[in-house]
């Protein structure tokens, strides 16, 4: 979603950019604009895929608004299709191929939106699309299509029943490690320990799925980032059959914390690799990140928290870097209390990273890091099996963004911050005492 003219929210364009890396990018013209009285207010969410002819194929979700029987005007979401080379596109004379008629009973004609496509081994398209069933919880629909153009409900994928927030957006449905995964984004939940936090958050699910009756079984959920900024993740298979997941870094709660004067407004993660691995989703970066790091600094042995205070050390530093972390204690029975990382520091200004053996918490705060805003500044995260102080951490920094990796990938934290630029400085606290070994790289992007 793409807002062209302005820094701020306005009629949803595509825009688009492409890669042969998912790492450097080169914008192109918007692909398409809302310029047609079934999208009017905008062409929201959707994926694409090839035809079997090359052809890509856009399927959307063209927002109009139309009048209700109490002559009040609301939106009306349906599903949109448009065919292109790659560059250019154009709408099919069709359009819209799903509306409030192909809909199960019940179904929100308001809240029907984000279609994810695939195609599976047998030469059919599916389509996993958000839904709003009459008890206001939100519902996975499943549909399919013989030729990509012509589609019809299959079956009610997996339904909500108000576990997880309100409305599901932005569904992904695929194959991972024999097992099936769907990924939702829910508005509106209510905190679940430190799983799940209030308002608009991102839920993963595993489990396995009835092909012929098109139903999902779960078996287990798991939050898929623990941080304050990561929304509406999507996933696409490379070449070499890698599923690789990039997330909207920014949530709907927390879009007030850039000034609206910036010229630029949202970002996306860094794409990540994903797996299961003893009944969780694992994440890493993409391996050709690792060809776009400089020359190692490193430090072993670094005992933090002697004379309790912040130290810095020689080359650690920077807003584009990749900190490789091991921590331990040094005394294995007696733990530190509270290690932390400050970074983008300068003046008074700083967002911190902290770990608590005792309580096997981490902790993002980026309430200093210089946002004039009322709005979301902290989140924690619970980290199994670290009592005794040792945890291996990657913190991924990319000027206005910060993304944390747990150990080999089982949880990440993602968090944007908007401190200036200049604010350059990383230094490191302790009460208590504990060993560091940091390696740093600059990011060459």
């Amino acid at each position: 979603q793409y807002h062209p003219y302005r820094s701020q929210w306005g009629p949803m364009h595509w825009g688009h950019a492409v890669s042969k890396d998912l790492l450097h990018w080169e914008y192109l013209p918007a692909a398409i604009a809302p310029d047609m009285p079934y999208d009017h207010a905008g062409c929201f969410s959707g994926s694409a895929i090839e035809l079997e002819d090359g052809r890509q194929l856009l399927m959307y979700t063209g927002v109009s608004r139309v009048e209700n029987e109490d002559g009040e005007m609301i939106d009306c979401q349906t599903q949109c299709l448009a065919v292109g080379d790659g560059i250019n596109y154009v709408k099919y004379e069709k359009n819209p191929v799903l509306t409030e008629a192909d809909l199960p009973e019940g179904a929100s004609k308001i809240d029907f939106r984000d279609p994810k496509l695939w195609k599976d081994e047998e030469g059919i398209y599916w389509a996993v699309i958000g839904s709003r069933p009459a008890d206001g919880s939100g519902q996975i629909l499943l549909f399919r299509s013989e030729d990509a153009f012509s589609w019809r409900y299959f079956s009610t994928l997996d339904e909500n029943q108000n576990r997880f927030g309100k409305m599901w957006e932005c569904p992904d449905f695929f194959p991972l490690n024999d097992k099936y995964v769907l990924l939702v984004s829910p508005q509106d939940m209510l905190p679940e320990g430190l799983e799940y936090h209030n308002g608009n958050g991102n839920v993963c699910l595993i489990g396995t799925f009835d092909k012929e009756k098109g139903k999902f079984l779960e078996e287990h959920d798991q939050a898929v980032d623990y941080g304050i900024d990561f929304y509406a993740q999507q996933t696409v298979v490379t070449e070499d059959g890698r599923r690789v997941m990039i997330g909207w870094m920014q949530n709907w709660d927390t879009c007030a914390i850039r000034s609206p004067e910036e010229a630029w407004a949202g970002q996306m993660s860094l794409p990540r690799e994903i797996w299961i691995q003893n009944h969780r989703l694992y994440q890493r970066p993409i391996r050709e990140y690792e060809a776009c790091l400089g020359k190692k600094v490193e430090h072993r042995a670094v005992i933090i928290g002697q004379d309790r205070d912040e130290i810095q050390l020689d080359g650690i530093g920077g807003r584009t870097v990749d900190l490789q972390i091991q921590i331990s204690s040094v005394d294995k029975g007696n733990p530190y209390y509270k290690f932390t990382i400050y970074f983008a520091k300068k003046d008074g200004m700083y967002t911190s990273l902290s770990f608590r053996p005792y309580e096997g918490i981490v902790k993002i705060d980026r309430k200093f890091s210089g946002s004039r805003r009322a709005i979301v500044h902290q989140r924690r995260m619970f980290v199994p099996g670290c009592a005794d102080g040792s945890i291996k951490l990657r913190l991924v920094l990319d000027r206005y963004s910060s993304e944390l990796f747990v150990g080999d990938g089982s949880q990440t934290m993602t968090t944007a911050i908007y401190t200036d630029m200049s604010a350059q400085e990383i230094s490191f606290a302790c009460d208590g005492e504990a060993k560091m070994d940091i390696v740093k790289q600059d990011i060459l992007l």
